[in-house]
C-alpha cells in the first residue's frame, strides 16, 4: 500500500470513530477501519479486563466464523493463553519501549518465515493465535497493542484468509500507527461518555437527573403512542429534610438524600428497566416502561414502607400515574407528570402512608381532576415541563 493510501486509510478511522455516537459505534468503526487499512478479512477490538484476568472482545467484524458474533456477549479468553500482554509487552512499555505490533501465521513463528515477525515478539505467543487461526481458515494475523493513558487497555486484532499473502513486517509496522489511532480515539469516545453521563447524572446520589427524564418520559410516552407499551411514572417527595437540615446541618441532610437515593435505586431494580432519578431538591422519581401499572403500584407501596424505615425523614410522599388506569388519554409527557405529580401532592396533604395512584377513585377521581384544572398561576403546576406544550 502506498503512502498516499496509508494516509487515506488513517484519515478514514479516525473520522469513522470521530462520527461515532457510543461505544460500541467507535469499537466497530476502529475495527472496521483497521481492517480495509490493512487489507485484512477479519477483525476484532478487545479489551484487558485486569480484574477477571481476561482479553474480552468487544467486537468482530468481517468474514466471522460460525463461532463468532459482530457485538458477542461473552466471547473471552484467560490472559495465560496470550501472555505478551501482561509479561512482555507490559515489561517493554515500563521500561521505556514502544508498544510494537508482530506478525503470526497459521503455521506460528517456528514456520521459517524470518522477517514476517516483528522484531521483537515474543517468544511462545503464537502458540493460541496459530491454533485459533487454523481453526478458523485463516492464514495469518498482525496484533497490535493499544495503549490508553499510558497502560496497556487491550489489542487490535486484523487477520487475513488463507491462500492469500501473510502480513509482512511493513504491516506490523503499519498496524502500530492504527492502533495509536485508535488509542486517540477511544480517550475521545471515553471523554465524550463521560461529558454525557455528568449531563444526565445527578451529582450527589448518582441517580439519573431531571434532564435524564424529561428525555426518557418523552421517548417513553412516545412509544405508549405508537406501540401501546404501559408507562408508568412514580413522583415522590421526601418528607423532613428541612428539618434535618435546618436543625442538623446540611451535610446531615445531604446523608438522608443520598440513602433515599439508594431505596429508590433498590426498589426501582424491582422493575426490570426503570429509571430511578433525582429531580432536584427533595423530589424523586421513578419511570417504567413495560411493568404493569399493578406492579409499580406494588413497588411505590415498598418504597414507602423502607422510607418510614430511615433512620433520618419522616418518610415519602408518593404518587403514581400510568397509562394503564382510567387517566383519559396521555398524548405527552406532561400529561403524565402532572398526573403523577398531582398524585403526590394529594399524597402529601393527606399525610398518606402509601401511594396514591391517579385514576383509582372512580369517576371524579380528584387526582385527575387536579391534574386537568387549568394552572391558575406560576406556582400552580410546581413541576411543569417548563417551555413544553401540550
Amino acid at each position: 500500500m502506498g503512502e498516499d493510501r496509508r494516509l487515506a486509510a488513517v484519515v478514514a478511522l479516525a473520522q469513522g470513530m470521530a462520527a461515532a455516537h457510543t461505544p460500541p459505534e467507535s469499537w466497530r468503526a476502529a475495527a472496521l477501519g483497521a481492517c480495509r487499512a490493512l487489507a485484512g478479512a477479519f477483525a476484532a477490538l478487545s479489551v484487558w479486563e485486569r480484574d477477571l484476568g481476561r482479553l474480552r472482545v468487544l467486537v468482530n467484524v468481517g468474514d466471522l466464523a460460525e463461532d463468532e458474533e459482530e457485538f458477542p456477549d461473552c466471547e473471552a479468553y484467560p490472559v495465560h493463553q496470550f501472555p505478551e500482554i501482561t509479561e512482555f509487552l507490559h515489561e517493554r512499555w515500563v521500561a521505556g519501549g514502544e508498544p510494537n505490533a508482530w506478525v503470526e501465521t497459521a503455521q506460528g513463528h517456528a514456520a521459517g518465515r524470518p522477517g514476517h515477525d516483528h522484531p521483537g515478539a515474543p517468544a511462545g505467543a503464537d502458540r493460541g493465535r496459530a491454533a485459533a487461526l487454523r481453526r478458523r481458515g485463516r492464514g495469518s494475523c498482525v496484533v497490535a497493542p493499544i495503549v490508553l493513558h499510558g497502560r496497556a487497555w487491550g489489542e487490535l486484532y486484523v487477520a487475513r484468509a488463507r491462500g492469500v499473502p501473510v502480513f509482512g513486517r511493513a504491516d506490523a509496522d503499519f498496524a502500530t500507527v492504527l492502533a495509536a489511532v485508535v488509542a486517540a480515539g477511544l480517550a475521545q469516545t471515553e471523554r465524550l461518555e463521560e461529558a454525557r453521563r455528568l449531563a444526565f447524572t445527578d451529582a450527589l446520589t448518582g441517580l439519573a437527573n431531571r434532564r435524564a427524564v424529561d428525555v426518557r418520559l418523552e421517548e417513553a410516552v412516545e412509544r405508549h403512542r405508537t406501540r401501546g407499551d404501559a408507562v408508568s411514572l412514580v413522583v415522590c417527595d421526601l418528607n423532613g429534610l428541612k428539618r434535618v437540615n435546618d436543625t442538623q446541618g446540611h451535610a446531615v441532610g445531604d446523608r438522608l438524600l443520598e440513602r433515599f437515593g439508594s431505596v429508590l435505586s433498590l426498589c426501582g431494580a424491582m422493575l426490570p428497566g426503570a429509571l430511578a432519578a433525582r429531580l432536584g431538591g427533595d423530589e424523586f422519581c421513578l419511570l417504567a416502561v413495560g411493568p404493569s401499572a399493578d406492579d409499580v403500584v406494588r413497588v411505590a407501596g415498598e418504597l414507602c414502607r423502607r422510607a418510614a424505615e430511615l433512620e433520618l425523614g419522616e418518610g415519602v410522599a408518593c404518587g403514581v400515574a400510568s397509562t394503564e388506569d382510567p387517566i383519559g388519554p396521555v398524548r405527552s409527557a406532561r400529561r403524565l407528570f402532572r398526573l403523577a405529580d398531582a398524585a403526590q401532592y394529594r399524597a402529601k396533604a393527606v399525610r398518606a402512608a402509601r401511594p396514591v395512584v391517579a385514576g383509582r377513585e372512580g369517576p371524579d377521581d380528584p387526582v385527575v381532576r387536579l391534574a386537568d384544572e387549568p394552572p391558575r398561576g406560576p406556582a400552580a403546576e410546581r413541576r411543569s415541563f417548563r417551555g413544553r406544550t401540550e
